[in-house]
């Protein structure tokens, strides 16, 4: 969906297996100037493996198509072209597709103000897509907190993760097929923006209109969990992270102090971005990210 999970995304969750760690200095010798090209070309997407990257093939739907994703993900041509720039930059096909993902989406949540972090690399390309491990993985925007905490455990991750990483939503927006239900059956919701949102989102017409996840869109900073306790969250996914002893500590520390919530959001990505990636003689370097070698 076009739901910043931090420019144009949803966090794609990935299921590989673990091979060897991953390392921040990895292309210091085997290409010293990859990065540099790298800065730019940035639009973010996630996807430990680049996955999310294939185009269809007889073999494999693409994961473009999973529900959270289709006509939703973009960025695609700004990956092809800073793969194109990264290995002329490299005199051939040094750096996988996986880490030019990895480091894109660090760089733009710091050029949109939020915090960097230590991207570790030499990720593995996926030599296949799973639209349905996409469209079961995916934590989709109609969950309750239940949901979501179960979501975030499967892969090792905690309630502070759920919370810090949901924050992501402060970036980006989301048609309004993915929050239809809640503007028209949900109860726990302002009502003055719930009526601007029905006229933006008629029920018989306009899936694919845009709102913004929160009032300031292409800034990185704590309006997202304002939104929160005012009952103006965008997704009903959103909301839920509200009423609970679990969450409400958490939503209430972010709202009060971007600090915390810039610190805490850069080490749950960090977490997220280093779920089983292939590495290795797993998957290959592919020569063009939108198709396997």
């Amino acid at each position: 969906m076009k739901i910043a999970g931090l420019i144009s995304f949803v966090m794609i969750f990935v299921t590989a297996a673990f091979a060897q760690p991953l390392y921040p200095d990895y292309y210091d010798k085997a290409c010293p100037q990859a990065c540099k090209r790298f800065r730019g070309y940035v639009k973010y997407m996630q996807g430990c493996d680049a996955s999310l990257l294939l185009d269809s093939t007889p073999h494999f739907v693409s994961e473009k198509f999973a529900t959270p994703n289709n006509n939703s993900a973009r960025g695609f041509e700004v990956i092809d072209r800073i793969k194109s720039e990264v290995d002329q930059a490299c005199g051939g096909t040094v750096v996988s597709c996986a880490d030019i993902l990895a480091v894109a989406a660090r760089d733009s949540v710091v050029a949109l103000g939020g915090p960097s972090w230590e991207v570790l690399l030499e990720r593995r390309d996926a030599t296949y897509a799973n639209i349905t491990a996409a469209n079961v993985d995916i934590p989709a925007p109609s969950l309750d907190l239940t949901g979501l905490i179960a979501s975030f455990q499967n892969q090792g991750l905690d309630v502070n993760d759920l919370v810090a990483f949901s924050g992501g939503h402060t970036l980006g927006f989301a048609q309004c097929r993915f929050f239809l239900d809640r503007i028209y059956n949900d109860t726990n919701i302002d009502t003055e923006i719930q009526r601007q949102l029905q006229t933006i989102c008629p029920l018989d017409r306009g899936d694919a209109n845009l709102h913004s996840l929160d009032p300031t869109p292409a800034f990185f900073d704590t309006e997202y969990f304002r939104n929160i306790p005012a009952k103006r969250a965008l997704l009903h996914s959103d909301q839920a992270l509200l009423g609970s002893p679990e969450t409400d500590g958490v939503v209430a520390a972010y709202r009060l102090s971007g600090d915390a919530f810039a610190k805490d959001f850069a080490i749950s990505i960090m977490k997220m971005g280093n779920i089983k990636p292939l590495t290795g003689d797993q998957g290959q370097i592919r020569y063009n990210c939108r198709r396997v070698n």
